[in-house]
């Protein structure tokens, strides 16, 4: 299995999900059986701060990175990297399967609900305090 590179793309402040279709050298389906996952974003490769994705295997041949509004939010908007290993939990053999840039952008409308949701809060502490 080679190490595929897929660009990808978040925007800061939603919640982010991509699943991948792995396949042996033969085109057959990779078979997730044993296997664990890693996957994470660094503003640069040599970067000490990372964030995380979650990882899963919905079916058959497949794994999925996500990453909740809270985290993405955090991002350093513009390029990153990422990478996604797996490992085989008998063994602990790790193996790259995707690596790629992901660009970060900026999401506007994000922070316009935020901010009207804190002056809707900050209202109702003042109704409460009187």
């Amino acid at each position: 299995m080679s190490v595929s590179v897929v660009n990808l793309s978040i925007n800061k402040g939603t919640d982010f999900e991509s699943t991948f279709d792995v396949n042996n050298y033969d085109n057959s389906q990779f078979l997730f059986n044993n296997y664990s996952a890693a996957a994470k974003i660094r503003k640069h490769p040599s970067a000490t701060s990372y964030q995380s994705f979650q990882t899963s295997f919905p079916a058959s041949g497949e794994i999925k990175i996500s990453m909740a509004s809270t985290i993405t939010s955090q991002l350093s908007a513009g390029r990153n990297y990422y990478d996604v290993i797996i490992i085989e939990n008998i063994t602990n053999k790790t193996r790259k399967i995707f690596e790629g840039t992901i660009i970060v952008n900026e999401t506007i409308s994000v922070w316009v609900i935020k901010s009207i949701f804190l002056k809707i809060i900050r209202f109702r502490l003042k109704l409460i305090w009187i």
